[in-house]
């Protein structure tokens, strides 16, 4: 081999590498976080886990980021060491679906239909059309799809790069005689092992032997132990991403390293035993790339059936090398609540976004409870239920924070149209779910300082209240349905109820005043009033905030005070039409 045919075999493993990245990114972006969400709620069965963990595995076409993947999973709680084992067996088959594409290269035969099936006969076709839907679509759907077909090729062109540069190495003696050292199990599966662990991917790195069999100087007795290191080497991705993580996180990736670690040391000691007795003539036979696909799913399947029935085994033994200490308590519930923003999922952007959504939720449920409990607490007021408020504002507090932290991060990702939208909602959004529980702190110091006093509202004062309460109440959980559905059509019923609470707060003021000249009332009592009734104003004017934002960013409108000013217009009869009808359904006594 020249100079020129090493920048040829490398540039074409460049391209290997490259497309494969590409291609298990797009095939990512296209799951939209379904195939994750697969993962996390449908383990509870053994073998289903292990046939969700292969379907995953093979669809995105990495089994390190599978195991990536799960051990988030265990870290956030969000999955059982128990459930994980099962998906971590599965990942080893789905892994070997690469393999079985990349054999396809070897076909060779004259007929039409059988030349067909070669990846370099219609990798083309794939390439011009994946070319025409990133170029002449705008659909984000479709362009993830023709960066799949792109990268399909790109990596399928690799192949063949690198196959053609290593073909002229079946003459050379000194290739020969290195390969020949591979035949050494230990060394062979030591060379496999340093080269998937360094490229961190077992799919490419068989994909690199097998572009090496075209030479037919790759001998059985060279391929089966870098086959095995291989198996060996793809633990490393998952042992890295444990760095950190929390005990049970780290028994996943051990799951993952005896797995294959115990499997291939029992399956090479059996086979090489066997050789000693038998002498499998075979060793010394050429092996092409399709004969390189049936060991590795050979090994991986039936590893999986021998592990099955012990998996209980594997997770005991992760158990007894990451143990417990007595510092190590297991996280609050509370804790255990914010575990969801895993930073490995960012890694897969699509199913952050669906956690980032989770988290959201949650931050939104307990903004309107805070609130729903702290006007319960006007004129019934118990110190215990105030100490709730605070935590719940406490808490929120903190979801603001690291939401925003995470989001914020998730927002440098490559993300899909739709999910773009949604981490921008969701920026926008959460500070003012934040502002309606400092609100509710609010209004539960009112209560507490009436309490405190001795003193109370009039039974008139206290239905009037009631009626713009129900109001605040029913416009947070509006608002929290249209952020929940990111609903805009649902969005436009906000903004005439946020008018009526307007309405409804000066009404109640207007009438205090007449209260006041009629000696009914007193001025202090006045200032507690118009505390409550401001904070339950500006409760309306964050939900309003909340619904203009999110029918902004559906409709990539971004001024707010022109886009309600439209909203209010005597032009639009729906507002209007909207406004009567709550008009009618809060009316003070």
């Amino acid at each position: 081999m020249d100079f020129f045919s090493f920048l040829t075999l490398f540039g074409g493993l460049a391209m290997f590498l490259y497309g494969m990245q590409i291609m298990g990114d797009g095939l990512a972006k296209v799951s939209g976080g379904k195939l994750e969400r697969i993962l996390e709620n449908l383990t509870s069965n053994r073998i289903k886990a292990v046939l969700l963990g292969a379907a995953v595995t093979a669809v995105i076409q990495s089994s390190s980021a599978t195991t990536v993947m799960v051990v988030g999973f265990v870290n956030s709680g969000i999955m059982k060491l128990s459930q994980a084992i099962g998906i971590i067996m599965g990942a080893n088959i789905g892994t070997t679906a690469t393999s079985w594409i990349l054999s396809l290269a070897g076909i060779e035969s004259s007929n039409f239909f059988l030349r067909l099936l070669k990846p370099s006969s219609f990798s083309p076709i794939l390439a011009m059309i994946g070319i025409i839907f990133l170029m002449f679509t705008k659909s984000p759907r479709k362009k993830d799809i023709g960066t799949i077909l792109v990268g399909f090729a790109v990596l399928m062109f690799g192949m063949e790069s690198m196959s053609g540069a290593v073909k002229p190495l079946a003459n050379v003696p000194e290739f020969t005689n290195i390969l020949l050292k591979f035949s050494n199990p230990l060394l062979g599966m030591l060379a496999g092992t340093i080269l998937t662990a360094v490229i961190q991917s077992s799919s490419a790195s068989v994909g690199i032997l097998q572009a090496l069999c075209v030479t037919g100087a790759v001998r059985y007795s060279v391929a089966l132990p870098i086959i095995m290191g291989q198996n060996i080497g793809t633990c490393v991705t998952a042992l890295l991403s444990s760095i950190g993580a929390k005990k049970n996180a780290k028994r996943a990736a051990m799951v993952h390293l005896y797995f294959n670690l115990i499997g291939t040391v029992v399956f090479m000691a059996v086979f090489y035993t066997l050789n000693g007795i038998i002498h499998f003539d075979f060793l010394n036979e050429a092996v092409n790339p399709a004969q390189v696909a049936v060991i590795h799913s050979v090994f991986n399947v039936t590893a999986t059936l021998i592990w099955l029935p012990f998996a209980g085994l594997l997770e005991k033994l992760a158990c007894l090398t990451i143990r417990d200490s007595k510092e190590d308590m297991a996280a609050s519930l509370e804790d255990q609540e914010f575990m969801i923003l895993e930073s490995r999922f960012l890694e897969k952007p699509a199913f952050a976004v669906e956690q980032g959504r989770n988290a959201a939720r949650r931050m939104a449920k307990e903004s309107h409870q805070s609130l729903r409990l702290a006007l319960s607490l006007v004129g019934n007021y118990e110190e215990e239920m105030a100490e709730r408020v605070d935590k719940m504002e406490s808490k929120v507090d903190r979801y603001e924070d690291e939401l925003g932290t995470y989001l914020v991060k998730l927002s440098h990702k490559d993300l899909s149209e739709n999910d773009s939208h949604s981490v921008a909602i969701m920026l926008h959004c959460i500070g003012d779910f934040e502002r309606i529980s400092d609100h509710a702190v609010n209004i539960m110091e009112s209560a507490r300082e009436l309490y405190e006093k001795g003193a109370g509202f009039s039974q008139k004062a206290m239905e009037e209240l009631g009626v713009l309460s129900q109001a605040v109440e029913d416009i947070v959980q509006l608002t929290y349905n249209v952020f929940d559905r990111q609903d805009v059509k649902l969005a436009e019923k906000i903004e005439p109820l946020e008018e009526r609470i307007d309405e409804l707060c000066k009404e109640l003021k207007y009438r205090h005043v007449q209260r006041l000249q009629d000696g009914v009332c007193t001025i202090e009592m006045g200032f507690v009033l118009s505390d409550i009734t401001t904070n339950l104003e500006r409760v309306a004017d964050h939900c309003s905030n909340i619904g203009v934002c999110i029918t902004q960013v559906r409709e990539d409108l971004y001024d707010t005070h022109s886009h309600l000013d439209v909203v209010k217009s005597a032009e639009d009869e729906y507002f209007y039409r909207e406004l009567e009808e709550v008009r009618k359904q809060y009316v003070l006594p």
